[in-house]
């Protein structure tokens, strides 16, 4: 016999389970997508395969686009039913296949930002295989794309399995400009409606967020905007949707911003240095 509380407890999750996978789909459809499509992309690095011919390629790419056009088709679905939305579901994949060359471009120039950028880095290679920055990067301009063609949920399961794999957070509906590089990025934070031009690097704890999170808010720009050139430095917070870095400036480690920044500034955190007297250093205690 259940007691009260119990029966509440087993109902609640009977009723508050999540659409069966039959239906949108679940977590691990994501993760499927982008293993299968950067199989073929980035062939030798994220997959043993070799292609021999561009006739392969072809062939792959569109075998690739039907099977998601089936497996993607709850998302559709569900849009229709929850907001009244008709996902033309086989216009958005034909639509992805044919920017996939110009999404191809930008990603191997976010490569090879992160080679220029990072003395560590012996070649693009290297970045290719092992740079989280890169990867989410490259999961992002994906994601972005799906999410501009209305496709609900899907994208932001997209950006999670970056999120996931390197610990940078980028939103979806984030637009981000050519030769993007990310060094180190664990902890980096790009919101929603943040916009950052071309040739713009960030490091590890970089937050560009909203100074307020008012669901009102949700349709306004709430999150800065990065001009073309600009560095941010780790641990830097830039917030709000009227505030613009200006491009070619510096943003120094640790710096909070809420207001816009004149092209080719440099903003640091003061350090200051202060000499210990005799009296001090006689105090302490250095026993180990």
């Amino acid at each position: 016999m259940l007691s009260n509380g119990q029966d509440e407890f087993y109902s609640s999750i009977l009723g508050r389970q999540s659409i069966p996978e039959t239906v949108v789909g679940g977590k691990q459809v994501a993760s499927r997508f982008l293993e299968e499509l950067f199989s073929i992309l980035f062939s030798g690095y994220h997959s043993e395969r070799n292609f021999t011919s561009k006739d392969q390629i072809i062939d792959q790419l569109e075998l690739f686009r039907i099977r998601w056009k089936n497996l993607l088709e709850p998302y559709s679905a569900y849009a229709d039913r929850e907001f009244g939305r008709i996902i033309p579901l086989d216009d958005i994949l034909h639509n992805f296949i044919a920017k996939l060359p110009g999404l191809y471009q930008w990603m191997w120039e976010d490569a090879e930002a992160a080679f220029l950028g990072d003395p560590a880095a012996e070649s693009i290679h290297e970045v290719v295989l092992a740079y989280s920055g890169f990867y989410a990067g490259a999961v992002h301009r994906v994601a972005n794309y799906f999410f501009k063609s209305d496709l609900p949920i899907f994208p932001k399961l997209l950006s999670r399995v970056a999120h996931e794999a390197t610990g940078i957070d980028i939103h979806p509906g984030a637009e981000i400009g050519r030769a993007f590089f990310m060094d180190h990025g664990t902890g980096i934070v790009i919101g929603e409606t943040t916009r950052i031009a071309d040739n713009v690097k960030i490091y590890q704890g970089v937050t560009l967020g909203a100074l307020s999170v008012n669901k009102s808010l949700a349709k306004q720009k709430r999150h800065p905007s990065i001009e073309e050139g600009v560095v941010i430095y780790a641990g830097g917070t830039i917030l709000g949707g009227e505030t613009v870095i200006g491009k070619q400036s510096i943003i120094g480690g640790n710096a909070w911003i809420t207001q816009s920044i004149p092209p080719y500034s440099v903003v640091y955190q003061k350090s200051e240095v202060r000499v210990r007297s005799a009296n001090e250093i006689q105090g302490l205690d250095f026993t180990i």
